[in-house]
């Protein structure tokens, strides 16, 4: 069973409780933003079952809601930031923020994060520098869910990147990945909806492959494309979190912990496309590409073909219309956290 609400009425919700627990508004604001426009984009997963993970940090202390992120060295167009254990989300925005900014100066800008913690939805980020008339890039490591390729044992997080890039007259172009199978926040929606998962996802604690969510969690997510998968995810830990001197490998803690220093570590990248070519032209371009790309004879049973970001637009066109449904385990926790902080879940649109 599920309920459906209205997006406005969860950014409400998400705001409320997280200046209950002491954040400022503007970053309740933000971080309350970003867990619903995963749900708008069609990524539950790192939608609004999340927002008590991160309140479960909170309330530890293994998250400081006081922290400032601080730029502290860097060359030209290079900076270094430390987050200070505060919230990734807010972290992960200041550090785009001055990436873009100095691309609009040096071409192109890079800021490299140490001592954050989770941000949510990389292309959310990536997306501000797109919007700014640049490239953006953002990855990240993460605690340990992949085994190196081989293995049985947990070492690596899926370590997610993003790209986005202004598309004319298409939506912004948007990939964001894992470096897994899928997300692991995939198969926390599986075990709360008491759903089975494919068989390539994940294996259990012994190697073998699984259908069960919950052995999926307790073992280990299966990298994607093979040995291919697991090397971009060692390449990411080594540009997120080696190069910016924050936590690696087995030393990240994740959001789905509730205490324990979170080490995470991001590169930031903006590339402003006016210091290479008028923005215009760059963006006739981005339009016959897609154009082109979408004109391709389609295979048997395929009605169209997509480029990276499009589902997510029309996603988020479709439920900013008719409400994003969530699942009734969901809701009740939900209602259960805020009512424990004074703060009321709004009516469902629709039951």
């Amino acid at each position: 069973m599920s309920q459906t609400f209205k997006p406005d009425d969860l950014r409400d919700f998400a705001t409320r409780c997280y200046c209950a627990l002491g954040m400022k508004e503007a970053d309740a604001a933000l971080v309350a933003d970003t867990l619903v426009q995963a749900e708008l984009w069609g990524h539950p997963s790192h939608g609004i079952l999340r927002l008590f993970w991160y309140a479960a940090r909170i309330r530890s202390g293994a998250t400081n809601l006081h922290a400032v992120p601080t730029r502290d060295g860097g060359l030209g167009g290079l900076a270094s930031m430390d987050g200070q254990d505060g919230m990734g989300h807010v972290i992960a925005k200041a550090a785009m923020d001055h990436a873009v900014t100095l691309s609009k100066t040096h071409g192109i800008g890079a800021v490299s994060v140490r001592n954050a913690g989770h941000f949510g939805t990389a292309m959310y980020y990536t997306k501000m520098a797109a919007e700014a008339g640049c490239i953006g890039f953002l990855s990240a490591n993460a605690s340990p869910a992949m085994a190196p390729w081989g293995g049985v044992e947990k070492r690596l997080g899926t370590n997610p990147w993003s790209w986005s890039a202004p598309a004319g007259r298409f939506p912004t172009f948007m990939l964001d990945m894992a470096n897994t199978a899928v997300a692991r926040g995939k198969l926390y929606v599986a075990k709360q909806e008491g759903a089975a998962i494919p068989d390539f996802w994940a294996m259990d604690a012994q190697g073998n492959p699984t259908t069960d969510p919950i052995a999926g969690i307790a073992g280990t997510i299966l990298p994607m494309a093979g040995h291919k998968g697991y090397g971009i995810a060692l390449v990411v830990d080594m540009l997120a979190g080696v190069l910016s001197g924050s936590g690696f490998g087995r030393q990240i803690t994740g959001p789905y912990v509730p205490e324990g220093r979170s080490g995470v570590g991001f590169l930031a990248l903006s590339i402003n496309i006016e210091a290479l070519r008028p923005l215009a032209a760059f963006e006739a371009d981005m339009e016959t590409l897609i154009a082109d790309l979408k004109d391709t004879p389609r295979a048997r049973g395929v009605e169209a073909i997509y480029y990276p970001g499009e589902r997510e637009a029309l996603s988020a066109q479709r439920l900013e219309a008719t409400g994003i449904v969530l699942p009734d385990s969901t809701v009740a926790e939900l209602r259960t956290e805020g009512a424990a902080l004074g703060v009321d879940l709004a009516v469902p649109a629709h039951p």
